[in-house]
């Protein structure tokens, strides 16, 4: 029976880590959210994310955008924020409404207050192998693993889903640490046989239930991003009660990695605030 990897306690306990690291370092560090639209969904995560500020002892400012909202407005929003000296870190909530060129928004954040770590120049930095700021999904992930002691270097890792918000930069975070990575996709051949060489497979396909224990290696580490409706349910890309039989390690969902992206978030907030330190 596999270990369940615990995201909410090992958040928890970062969390309050940080807290610590916050209250002794005489910064006080800012976060800005950038919301446009009113997708409940997203306006629920970014309410999380200000409870945790609050939490750590981190400042927050929501910026909130109407729906019918241009490209242009979005980037005026973050033009200020980019100027605001008391502004450490910026985030701005995906997905944007369909008229929103995402790229162009996403390039107009400054590369330091980035805390989302999907500026172009950011995630050349992490494909370099010397990153500033990791996507905090993948990151939260890495770190997730080092809390469990789960050996990566020279483990075979698969990663089932190539977006740039997590796929890319996962593959990217395993290789950094010298696991050999195969990146998975919609056009991969034989995507059962792939998976089926994991040591290390991280998910984030977006189907429900779609990795079953035929598609897997016995005793491999099963790291699920996946969250999807069934039944009425929150569910990830994984059959979780069948696979927990085979697996050697798997994280739940929810409880497993959402709240490590909600962690790394304020980790890298924090970090955006050092780094201006003189």
């Amino acid at each position: 029976m596999a270990i369940i990897l615990d995201g909410k306690a090992v958040s928890e306990k970062r969390l309050e880590l940080l807290k610590e690291a916050i209250g002794e370092s005489g910064l006080y560090p800012r976060l800005a959210t950038v919301i446009a639209g009113s997708d409940p969904a997203s306006q629920m995560y970014v309410r999380m994310k200000h409870r945790a500020c609050e939490r750590v002892g981190i400042g927050s400012v929501g910026i909130e955008i109407p729906g019918e909202a241009t490209t242009e407005k979005v980037i005026e929003a973050i033009t200020r924020l980019n100027q605001d000296t008391e502004i450490n870190g910026i985030l701005v909530q995906l997905p944007l409404p369909k008229q929103i060129d995402t790229d162009r928004v996403i390039a107009a954040v400054k590369t330091e207050k980035d805390v989302d770590g999907f500026h172009p120049t950011n995630l050349g930095l992490l494909m370099s192998g010397k990153p500033r700021f990791a996507p905090c999904t993948p990151k939260g992930i890495m770190t997730l693993l080092a809390e469990y002691k789960i050996p990566i270097a020279g483990a075979r890792a698969v990663v089932a889903g190539r977006s740039i918000d997590v796929g890319r930069p996962m593959a990217a975070l395993l290789t950094n640490a010298d696991a050999t990575v195969t990146l998975c996709h919609s056009r991969t051949r034989d995507l059962p046989a792939e998976l089926r060489q994991a040591d290390i497979l991280v998910s984030a396909i977006g189907k429900a239930h779609f990795i079953t224990p035929d598609m897997l290696k016995p005793e491999a580490v099963v790291i699920d991003v996946g969250i999807n409706q069934l039944n009425g349910k929150l569910v990830g890309d994984v059959d979780f009660e069948a696979v927990k039989k085979i697996a050697s390690a798997i994280t739940p969902v929810p409880g497993g990695v959402g709240p490590m992206t909600i962690a790394t978030l304020m980790e890298n907030t924090f970090a955006a605030a050092s780094m201006r330190v003189p």
